[in-house]
């Protein structure tokens, strides 16, 4: 299969500008198709809602954002693209149709994906032009930030088909997780939906209210389900036996008329109560409005589990090495006899750097120049095998001068200049740099030293490093040294 750099949506509600959204901040161009052209308007916009809750997710160096383009031909955007997600209502006839269509307009290694979050991939491939590179890509509300794509082949799905797309989702942060065997719901909605049935029950029995129920799951269980699952939950709840002793306690009481699988009629009193009672829980909130308060817990709560590297966390680390390890390659990537000071970091002032001032906060530059030296540490093969070896440059001297201002949301790069080295000192000098117009907003000056950590003390620089490194000082020997060098604190002497 092919390499992914555009991604082809078909339909684009809220699934399809969920993909879109992801997509374009982790740097691969989307061509929308609709058949209906207002749907434009309402796509951008759905993106520019997504885009501060996406900037605040990691700090770790991202890529160019993609390049977003929008069709009524869906013709048109299958012969554009790598990799095509359908996103269209849920409607087995509608989906077998438009997803055979597409498929005589892509090239024959283009994967083709569903986001169905119920209907199998067999009924859906069916009429597909080469049907092994088709199958199920079924993603979660909001698609951007929520990592869990199921992936599910039909009867005719070839392996690799399931490989490359794993391949791919993973590439954009995502959790592609292999459902083996083909079920209406897949996995995740079968469980939702049993949920989804008691709630209605309980509604419908004037058990609870809507907001009673709701608060039943978050001040309890999805507190626990955000980084641990119903089965290695009810483990825990067995004490020392695990899950033997918790069946054997609790197993009796599935005997018992707790719960009611089969929905109640959906008649008009249940379905005004449903809506009562959501509104009263939105409170006057509109959908927009609720929908950044959740983007807003669902990044924090991500950015939390990352600290213990366990579930939606674990995601979102392996993101931020990658994106690392793409970072320090770019800086690698820079040949020594360009003689220039390499571009060490391209990003851009994510909302949350911003002051009272509007401005860029002074924390954000050190963190900037941070980055810069981390993104130099990896071209030159310093990476977590070097740090097992209990080596690794401190930090021991740093002097910022701001020069201008940066505002929310403009790009912004650092390049590096390495004034001198020798075998256990590293000085370098960074120019913070708007992208835009090339305007200098900041200068530091900082010196490493290379230190064995396992004894905290001062070490000689691995052998390969410090040839890297000193091939790196040689360009940069013959560029002029920065005004800026040097300086202390206050006024320039003349």
């Amino acid at each position: 299969m092919r390499a992914v750099r555009t991604l082809g949506l078909l339909g684009t509600g809220v699934i399809g500008a969920g993909w879109a959204a992801r997509a374009l901040h982790f740097g691969i161009d989307v061509v929308a198709a609709d058949v209906k052209p207002e749907m434009e308007a309402w796509l951008r916009d759905a993106i520019a809602n997504a885009e501060p809750a996406l900037a605040r997710l990691t700090l770790a160096p991202l890529p160019p954002k993609g390049v977003l383009s929008f069709t009524t031909s869906p013709a048109e955007m299958a012969a554009r693209a790598d990799f095509i997600q359908e996103n269209v209502p849920e409607q087995l006839e509608l989906k077998q149709k438009v997803l055979a269509e597409i498929s005589r307009h892509a090239a024959p290694d283009v994967i083709i994906a569903s986001s169905t979050s119920g209907l199998t991939p067999t009924d859906l491939q069916r009429d597909l032009r080469a049907p092994g590179r088709f199958c199920v890509a079924h993603p979660f509300n909001p698609v951007y930030l929520l990592p869990l794509v199921e992936l599910v082949g039909g009867q005719q799905t070839a392996p690799q088909t399931i490989a490359a797309a794993q391949e791919f989702f993973r590439y954009i942060g995502m959790h592609p997780l292999h459902v083996r065997h083909e079920v209406p719901g897949h996995l995740t909605d079968r469980l939702q939906e049993a949920l989804w049935r008691e709630i209605l029950h309980m509604i419908n029995d004037g058990v609870a209210t809507t907001g009673e129920l709701d608060e039943s799951i978050v001040y309890g269980p999805g507190l626990r389900w955000a980084g641990m699952g119903t089965n290695l939950i009810y483990h825990l709840a067995g004490g020392e036996s695990g899950m033997r002793h918790m069946l054997a306690q609790f197993g009796p009481c599935l005997k018992w008329p707790w719960t009611r699988l089969e929905a109640p009629e959906l008649t008009a009193t249940l379905i005004d109560r449903m809506v009562e009672g959501t509104q009263a829980q939105a409170a006057g909130r509109s959908i927009r409005e609720l929908e950044r308060l959740r983007d807003d817990y669902l990044v924090a709560i991500q950015q939390v589990l990352r600290q213990f590297d366990v579930g939606a966390g674990s995601t979102l680390r392996a993101l931020e090495q990658r994106l690392y390890v793409d970072a320090g390659r770019g800086v690698g990537g820079q040949p020594a006899v360009d003689a220039q000071p390499l571009r060490t970091l391209s990003t851009h002032v994510r909302p949350e750097w911003i002051d009272y001032n509007g401005h860029m906060t002074d924390s954000r530059y050190v963190q900037a120049f941070g980055d810069a030296m981390d993104a130099l540490y990896r071209s030159v093969g310093i990476d977590e095998g070097y740090r097992a070896r209990s080596r690794m440059f401190y930090t021991v001297e740093s002097h910022v001068v701001h020069k201008a201002e940066a505002h929310c949301n403009e790009p912004i790069e650092v390049t590096t200049q390495i004034l001198s080295l020798d075998e256990k000192r590293l000085h370098v000098f960074h120019r913070l740099l708007r992208t835009s117009d090339s305007a200098l907003l900041a200068t530091a000056e900082q010196m490493h030293l290379h230190v064995d950590t396992a004894q905290s003390k001062a070490a000689p620089i691995d052998g390969e490093v410090r040839s890297r490194l000193e091939r790196l000082a040689g360009s940069h020997a013959s560029l002029p040294k920065p005004v800026d060098a040097g300086r202390h604190v206050g006024p320039r002497v003349q």
